[in-house]
């Protein structure tokens, strides 16, 4: 076993990756199960608001720091609908409500008009923005999509990138033959492997989040370097909010097992038919692509 996996292996600890884990739901405000119903769209005014419940939940850790956490809170509020498009954002309410200074207020919104989420224009003042206008690329709305009213949709357009583009990147890879990056990629399997085991699903999902943007990186091309962010992303809604990382399972070792190999051999068609293999085991690919054929 080399040096990297068996350190991943013995001091895995929790990070906070910014996606929710096990156990974190019950601070977001639509942590209800799936097809639950919604109460009515909160107001701004009055004691029993939603961004006054929301902002009492955040009092209670600080964790992200006060500008993350506002970030976080609003970020969910305007993807989750409770703030509908064109509703307008008034910093001093805000800060009234969340009990944050006008420092925090700023620095909060202007990392959500980076997002796309909302705009501030002179004379109009902040709104949020529609969906259309939104960077659905955004790590962060991709976890808050993932964990809100659009999981359904967001999952499955997940799968369907990740169709697009990582059997193209595996087979790329197979033109790279890097012993070192190859080595590190067999390192991940050898991980999953061992967590399998343990039934360790942090470590494997940092593992297996590891593998892919590997991959990408090694297939040469900084445009899909540059969705390794989004793929990651991918592997940690994936298995939904009562477990926030991917499903352990052999098949999936075997699999990415078959990737190295295929990568070790310099066989790029190989590679992309075993990708593809890979993304099939997943239910919710089921609905999206067809089962590869063989050759």
């Amino acid at each position: 076993m080399s040096t990297l996996a068996h350190t991943m292996m013995t001091a895995a600890r929790p990070v906070d990756s910014g996606l929710a884990g096990s156990g974190e739901l019950d601070r977001y405000p639509y942590a209800e199960a799936p097809g639950a119903e919604r109460a009515g769209a909160p107001s701004w005014e009055g004691g029993d608001g939603e961004m006054g419940r929301v902002g009492r939940r955040a009092a209670g850790s600080r964790g992200r720091g006060l500008h993350g956490q506002l970030v976080q809170q609003l970020g969910q509020m305007i993807v989750s609908g409770d703030l509908g498009a064109d509703r307008p954002l008034v910093p001093e309410e805000i800060g009234q409500r969340f009990e944050v200074s006008r420092t925090v207020v700023r620095e909060s919104l202007r990392v959500l008009e980076a997002k796309g989420l909302v705009s501030a224009r002179p004379n109009v003042g902040t709104r949020v923005r529609p969906v259309s206008d939104w960077n659905l690329l955004d790590p962060d709305i991709i976890e808050w999509r993932a964990f809100g009213p659009q999981r359904d949709d967001q999952r499955r357009e997940l799968w369907e990138l990740r169709w697009t583009i990582e059997p193209l990147a595996a087979r790329l890879a197979a033109d790279h033959g890097r012993e070192d990056v190859q080595q590190r990629l067999a390192d991940m399997v050898e991980i999953m492997g061992h967590a399998l085991g343990q039934s360790d699903t942090l470590t494997f999902s940092r593992a297996d989040a590891e593998f892919h943007a590997l991959l990408l990186q090694l297939a040469g091309n900084r445009m899909l370097e540059h969705l390794s962010g989004i793929v990651s992303a991918a592997l940690q809604v994936s298995g939904g909010p009562s477990i926030g990382c991917d499903r352990p399972h052999e098949a999936a070792i075997g699999h990415h097992a078959r990737i190295v190999e295929a990568l070790a051999a310099g066989d790029g068609a190989a590679a992309e038919s075993a990708m593809r293999q890979l993304l099939t085991v997943h239910p919710e690919v089921e609905h999206v692509v067809p089962a590869p054929r063989e050759h």
